[in-house]
């Protein structure tokens, strides 16, 4: 009789490390893509995800696209993953042109009855360090669902918050969604990929990626208060954002300039994303 696998919370407290050249392509290939300039010597904040890539053989990628479950990450079986928020700290920039160490563990593994389904959430947290120093602490969360409901699609979604004193319209078009899945070696077929998003995962339209929504929202800050300096950073995904329609990543500053409340709301006004600045 086969050995049954091991329980999932048997992967909480495993962890991994791997080191990565800063090179400058990365950072000025994203430049470009959002239409900014920046410091060719330091990455911005949120653009450490363009390195420490998991890089699969294609034998050992799933029919989603993502590398087969198990190994590192617990081998869970529902067929839908998300990035579904995180919490970091940038201690100090990464430097350009030096390598770096990312030390993984898996932090929890949480298992949950939803509306919708089965859910289970994994998280896993990353520090970066370089140079002797500890630059980046990260906790992600990853949630893995069951393929899409009935019930689901009748959820009535929330609306955006409004009030915004900062804004700015992104047009998420399939060239924008290549460029992102290439940088960050992401070959999650919902992000390009129509008949698979549309036939096997329900959805209308190609996905935009989470970190590249999250990404647009610190970019805002940056923005409109260039001289800022995010010290923490937290978002949390709340309902997916799709190709070929416009959204808006929007922004209050506190009275004290010390934080800045973020969302990101789609072309019909629902909030698909919030998160929080704190700034030095």
């Amino acid at each position: 009789m086969p050995e049954s696998n091991p329980p999932l919370d048997a992967w909480v407290g495993r962890s991994e490390s791997q080191d990565d050249y800063v090179s400058a392509f990365p950072v000025t290939a994203l430049a470009a893509t959002l239409e900014r300039e920046v410091s060719p010597n330091t990455v911005p904040p949120l653009w450490h995800w363009l390195y420490f890539l998991p890089v699969a053989p294609l034998s050992g990628v799933g029919p989603d696209g993502h590398p087969k479950r198990g190994g590192f990450l617990p081998p869970v079986e529902l067929p839908r993953r998300m990035w579904a928020g995180g919490r970091l700290t940038f201690l100090t920039p990464l430097e350009v042109g030096d390598t770096a160490t990312r030390t993984s563990t898996i932090e929890k593994v949480n298992e949950k009855a939803g509306r919708t389904g089965r859910l289970v959430f994994v998280t896993v947290a990353h520090r970066i360090a370089q140079a002797g120093r500890v630059a980046i602490e990260e906790e992600q969360d990853i949630v893995y669902r069951d393929p899409p409901s009935p019930s689901e699609a009748s959820k009535e979604p929330e609306r955006a918050p409004g009030g915004e004193r900062w804004s700015r319209e992104i047009h998420p078009d399939p060239v924008m969604l290549f460029r992102y899945s290439a940088l960050t070696f992401n070959g999650h077929r919902i992000h390009y990929d129509y008949p698979y998003v549309t036939r096997e995962e329900g959805y209308p339209d190609l996905v935009v990626h989470g970190p590249l929504i999250a990404t647009c929202l610190i970019d805002l800050v940056h923005r409109e208060a260039p001289d800022a300096v995010v010290r923490r950073f937290e978002f949390r995904a709340q309902r997916p954002t799709f190709a070929n329609r416009p959204f808006k990543v929007c922004g209050v500053p506190s009275a004290d300039g010390k934080s800045v409340e973020l969302w990101a709301q789609d072309h019909e006004g629902y909030l698909t994303m919030r998160a929080t600045a704190h700034l030095a």
